[in-house]
């Protein structure tokens, strides 16, 4: 897999067949869409390339949403990668490409990538207004030298699926629901920083993790997931929320309680895989009280990763 940030450092000499899309998650849809291209290619002896924009153009026409991100750049050409993906290109969007000519954008894919082939959804369009849609791209196949085919974001099943309704689902806390749609659990990375210490005095330290203020996060709650540290993956009940039994912030946090793992771990990158929602976030009437719900979430969360585990083996 090669993963460029510019359409402008691609040179196929080879025949591609290409699609363009945000790919927000890479979610089920995404995958079936994906696998079906790279048969494709395969099949007929081209590239397979997703091209794709960082930011993604909602940021740059309607302004910056807090929240919005399934996946960052680099995480999503991994996961178009673990598909099959060959060539990957976030290309930069920007005022420029938002004002370039639907023409002017097609002539460069035939240019940089040599395509032959090139895969959108029902509604996609590129170029200045909106210009290059369906029947734009169908109109100037020909002129282009690309083949076009016309896809839905569903799943093998037939379901549609998209980024959206995986941000509702993380909103309102179901983190269930985001897994189903994504194929895998909804993944937020974080950089642990440190906090108010107050977790290890109760028996439960935890990380804090500083995220992306870009980047989604689940609705506040208590849930239990796997934690990817440099050591290892852990079992790990996760809480989000103002800590309102403390009443000291008016910021939400994620912190991760990491079961049977000891060590320091400031400064570095942890993973959160969130498995399942525990409850709602609670405000207790004292610090015994919140332990004693600590200790049953804990149990909770070691019960629905095991059988996690177990049928992962």
């Amino acid at each position: 897999m090669r993963h460029i940030h510019s359409l402008e450092e691609a040179n196929l000499t080879g025949p591609s067949v290409v699609t363009i899309g945000s790919f927000d998650g890479v979610h089920r849809g995404h995958q079936y869409l994906i696998r079906q291209l790279i048969d494709n290619a395969r099949q007929t002896g081209r590239t397979p390339v997703v091209l794709t924009f960082y930011p993604h153009p909602r940021m740059v026409l309607r302004g910056f949403e807090p929240g919005y991100y399934l996946t960052a750049p680099d995480e999503r050409a991994a996961y178009l990668a673990e598909l099959g993906v060959e060539l990957i290109i976030t290309h930069p969007f920007d005022d420029a490409v938002r004002q370039m000519r639907a023409a002017d954008f097609v002539s460069r894919l035939a240019t940089h990538l040599n395509m032959t082939g090139l895969w959108v959804g029902e509604n996609f369009s590129l170029g200045y207004q909106r210009e290059g849609n369906v029947a734009f791209l169908k109109d100037r196949a020909a002129d282009f030298g690309y083949e076009l085919r016309v896809v839905h974001l569903v799943d093998a099943n037939g379901e549609r699926v998209s980024s959206t309704r995986i941000r509702e689902a993380l909103a309102a806390g179901d983190v269930t629901e985001a897994q189903r749609l994504l194929g895998r659990p909804y993944r937020l990375p974080g950089t642990v920083v440190e906090g108010a210490k107050r977790g290890r005095t109760i028996g439960f330290p935890t990380a804090n993790l500083d995220i992306s203020e870009e980047r989604a996060v689940p609705a506040r709650g208590v849930y239990a997931a796997q934690a990817h540290t440099p050591d290892g993956t852990y079992p790990a009940m996760v809480n989000i929320g103002l800590r309102p039994t403390f009443g000291d912030t008016v910021v939400t946090s994620v912190e991760a309680f990491l079961m049977d793992y000891s060590g320091d771990l400031y400064g570095e990158t942890l993973t959160l895989d969130f498995v399942a929602r525990i409850r709602n976030e609670m405000k207790f009437s004292g610090v015994e009280a919140l332990i004693a719900q600590i200790q049953q979430d804990v149990a909770r969360g070691r019960e629905i990763l095991s059988v996690v585990d177990r049928s992962g083996d």
